[in-house]
């Protein structure tokens, strides 16, 4: 009876397996399609024939990737940029969170309604502002320049994303603490801080994503010597045909960052994305 019963179970939930993993395949191709791309003999990649795994595997790509073009030096540059940008947009937008939910005043639901409605707008249309501004204070094709430049829109999300996080943490702790002895801010740094952190962690990988793969801004702030990854690979695509090799090892390797962040954060990452889904 008990067999029966499993081998029903099974044929109910089979479908639903099946699109699963067809799913996943579909997801999972291209990331695959990728690496196989970059391992692979100069003479397989402008082949006719298609082949799902070379005839000969081989780290070429890698190597003329790093010995011919350099290509730490965007890495660097990215990840200086979008380290920087993450530690400064998480600490304007924590102050400013914790603000907007902790305190009332006027024009409160003014800026946050424009803190949501920023990320409506194309970024294209602050390109020539922006461009105008670093240009007068001195700071063009420098990484100062592509910082403030992300921070325009990732403070503004930021702060509406924290402050509804801030919201479903009860006042009454805060209370305790200052009744306790604690002034304001130590009651934030020793209380909230603590049990916002997933939170935090969430807003954080989203604000070092968008900063680690932004090409606009990127191409158009800096210079040979400042060039981050997406400008970077972007040169691998000529009028004249495709750096197929180079391009993917250099995709593959632009993921390995948010795969490590993934790997040691996903706990509170999602512990973070699913904070104030559910009230009561």
């Amino acid at each position: 009876m008990k067999t029966h019963t499993r081998t029903n179970k099974f044929l109910r939930l089979l479908p639903g397996h099946i699109l699963l993993a067809l799913m996943l395949v579909f997801l999972l191709f291209p990331f695959y399609w990728t690496f196989v791309t970059s391992i692979k003999p100069e003479k397989e990649l402008y082949s006719s024939t298609v082949r799902y795994w070379p005839s000969k595997v081989t780290f070429d790509s890698y190597k003329k990737l790093f010995a011919e073009y350099n290509f730490l030096r965007p890495m660097l540059n990215s990840l200086f940029v979008a380290f920087v940008t993450t530690l400064l947009s998480l600490a304007v937008s924590l102050l400013a969170a914790y603000a907007f939910s902790r305190y009332r005043f006027k024009g409160r639901q003014v800026f946050m309604t424009l803190f949501l409605t920023n990320n409506m707008f194309p970024t294209v249309l602050l390109l020539i502002p922006l461009f105008a501004i670093m240009r007068k204070i001195g700071i063009l094709y420098t990484p100062s320049s592509l910082i403030l430049s992300y921070t325009t829109f990732t403070i503004p999300f930021s702060v509406w994303l924290l402050t509804g996080y801030l919201d479903d943490l009860p006042r009454s702790l805060e209370e305790a603490a200052m009744v306790d002895g604690a002034n304001r801010v130590q009651a934030f740094i020793r209380i909230i801080l603590p049990m916002l952190l997933p939170c935090v962690v969430a807003t954080g990988a989203y604000i070092f994503m968008t900063s680690w793969n932004e090409y606009t801004f990127a191409v158009m702030f800096t210079n040979e010597r400042n060039r981050t990854i997406p400008v970077e690979l972007k040169n691998f695509i000529g009028q004249l045909g495709v750096e197929w090799g180079m391009l993917t090892a250099g995709g593959v390797i632009t993921i390995i960052p948010v795969c490590i962040i993934f790997f040691f954060a996903q706990k509170r990452l999602v512990e973070g994305l699913t904070a104030g889904a559910v009230k009561g």
